[in-house]
């Protein structure tokens, strides 16, 4: 499951490492593109779903309540995520028994993929997590996840925003057995979606809120 906006440059070459596995379906979900995103992702075999509301969140529960497999992979669209670990994780969640594998960017982080502001940032989430939900993360705002089906539908109400991210770790830490695995982040060739301070202060403010109506 891909959310996209403007990814041309990249989304085939995703959906291409996510196709070298069998039996695979791959839902793009496209929130008001105007270049050739949803074009490729249908060329590729991608079943592409328009989303016109903005909404990171709002994106991954649309897609999400199309996913007809009993194990989801979710990943951005720009290239960032290796796709060709998709297999070797998704043989760890069931070897394992392991209901939620998230992918860590911050242990292996360098200066050329992950920048001083994004780590701070980042580190400011994780313990505001651990303090207000006893759960630790090396990375809470990873968009790159594996879990089962099953534990999702489980989940009550998640956020709509960028803060959707924390809040299926949280919740899948809550739920079922969660690990988060290292990997290696790629450089950005696209223009970012993600606003630093606007989306780092609305997911801090989301957290006390979460925490309250707990």
């Amino acid at each position: 499951m891909i959310p996209t906006i403007n990814e041309e440059k990249t989304i085939g070459m995703v959906i291409d490492g996510l196709k070298k596995m069998s039996n695979v379906e791959v839902i793009v979900v496209d929130t008001n593109s105007t270049d050739g995103t949803k074009k490729i992702a249908q060329e590729k075999g991608a079943k592409v779903i328009n989303q016109p509301e903005r909404g990171y969140g709002k994106a991954y529960k649309t897609g999400l309540s199309e996913v007809t497999g009993d194990i989801v992979v979710c990943l951005d669209g720009d290239g960032t995520y290796p796709p060709e670990i998709v297999e070797p994780l998704i043989n760890i969640l069931e070897i394992n028994e392991v209901d939620f594998i998230s992918c860590d960017r911050m242990t292996l982080r360098t200066s050329l993929n992950y920048t001083t502001l994004h780590y701070v940032g980042n580190s400011i989430l994780n313990r505001t997590i651990s303090i207000l939900f006893k759960v630790r993360m090396n990375d809470s705002q990873s968009g790159m996840w594996i879990f089962r089906k099953s534990l999702y539908d489980s989940m009550g109400p998640l956020s709509d925003g960028m803060s959707f991210s924390q809040d299926i770790k949280i919740e899948a830490v809550r739920r079922g057995k969660f690990m988060e695995i290292p990997v290696k982040y790629g450089v950005r060739i696209t223009k970012p979606k993600l606003k630093t301070w606007r989306d780092g202060f609305n997911n801090l403010f989301y957290l006390f809120i979460k925490r309250v109506e707990r």
